[in-house]
């Protein structure tokens, strides 16, 4: 009798395989498909003029804070329609159209086009070593929730003190400390994935999304300050 009462949990088990499978599969397909509007978003970024948020810097994160927050809850709202797929790309558009200015500070280094590909390059690296350690070992790193939510709202914090302190050392500081936390936000993502906590391949891509821009921003800025050279 024991050995027939394996073969229902062995099928369940292979099928719930296929479908974290399917989901992880599915999830980088989408991410690297939101890196197009995120290219065209920057390149249209890099001629617009950013002036009113340079004047003044704490209602410019106010708005794109609110812009982020709102395509958020939009596609959690519309993750199991084709809505969900067409606002995660409007998303991925407007945050690129955000990078126009720091990819023109970039480019105001005589080294710039070199510092914006190593960033990219550091950020894939980052990206594909973590997420093939957490897909290969299958670790539940969910453990880490609670830390790197504490973690975001302390950041959050310090950035938006950062503003009003505008001290260049607290700068690189944060973009050291960010780097870290969301290369512990992709192990916990895709961990979830792997273990069955996310099963929407939209919202996956979503918070994969997320974790890549932020890495490849805050790379960006500490290269600036430690590589950019001046002609």
């Amino acid at each position: 009798m024991q050995p027939e009462l394996q073969y229902p949990n062995q099928a369940q088990s292979g099928k719930l395989s296929i479908v974290r499978n399917k989901v992880l599969r599915n999830t980088f397909w989408m991410l690297g498909l939101t890196m197009i509007p995120t290219i065209i978003g920057a390149m249209i970024g890099m001629s617009t003029n950013f002036s009113f948020m340079a004047q003044s810097p704490v209602m410019g994160m106010v708005v794109m804070l609110a812009v982020m927050f709102g395509f958020i809850f939009a596609i959690k709202a519309t993750r199991n329609s084709i809505w969900g797929i067409i606002l995660l790309f409007g998303f991925t558009f407007c945050l690129g159209w955000f990078l126009g200015p720091l990819l023109n500070s970039a480019l105001q280094f005589s080294n710039g086009p070199q510092l914006i590909g190593l960033a990219a390059g550091g950020t894939a690296t980052i990206l594909f070593s973590l997420a093939g350690y957490a897909t290969v070992t299958r670790k539940d790193f969910g453990f880490m929730g609670n830390f790197l939510f504490a973690g975001m709202i302390l950041l959050i914090i310090a950035m938006v003190a950062n503003i009003f302190l505008d001290i260049p050392a607290a700068s690189l500081g944060i973009s050291a400390v960010a780097v870290l936390l969301f290369s512990g936000f992709i192990l916990y993502d895709v961990s979830r994935i792997v273990n069955g906590g996310e099963t929407n391949y939209v919202m996956a891509a979503l918070g994969m999304y997320l974790n890549v821009f932020n890495l490849f921003i805050h790379l960006l800025h500490l290269l600036m300050a430690f590589a950019g050279q001046r002609d």
